[in-house]
């Protein structure tokens, strides 16, 4: 990637970095849930929507904080 490349995704990123980013807080949390239920909604199930693969990338992220962050319901 060019250095002209990576300033335009820069320029792109830092406005992205309001809606995606990594939780570390319960309340970033659960903005991303806010979020990917907006996107869900938006998207549905259309795998071709523009948007798919940043409802993916959201889910990954939402993932990633309750693998680390909420404890698993266990079968009694």
């Amino acid at each position: 990637m060019s250095v002209s490349e990576l300033d335009k995704v820069q320029q792109t990123w830092i406005p992205v970095t309001r809606f995606l980013y990594v939780p570390h807080t319960k309340v970033e949390y659960q903005e991303l849930v806010e979020f990917l239920d907006t996107l869900t909604d938006i998207v549905g199930e259309d795998e071709l929507h523009p948007l798919a693969s940043l409802m993916e990338i959201t889910g990954v992220l939402i993932e990633k904080y309750e693998d680390e962050h909420v404890p698993e319901i266990t079968a009694v």
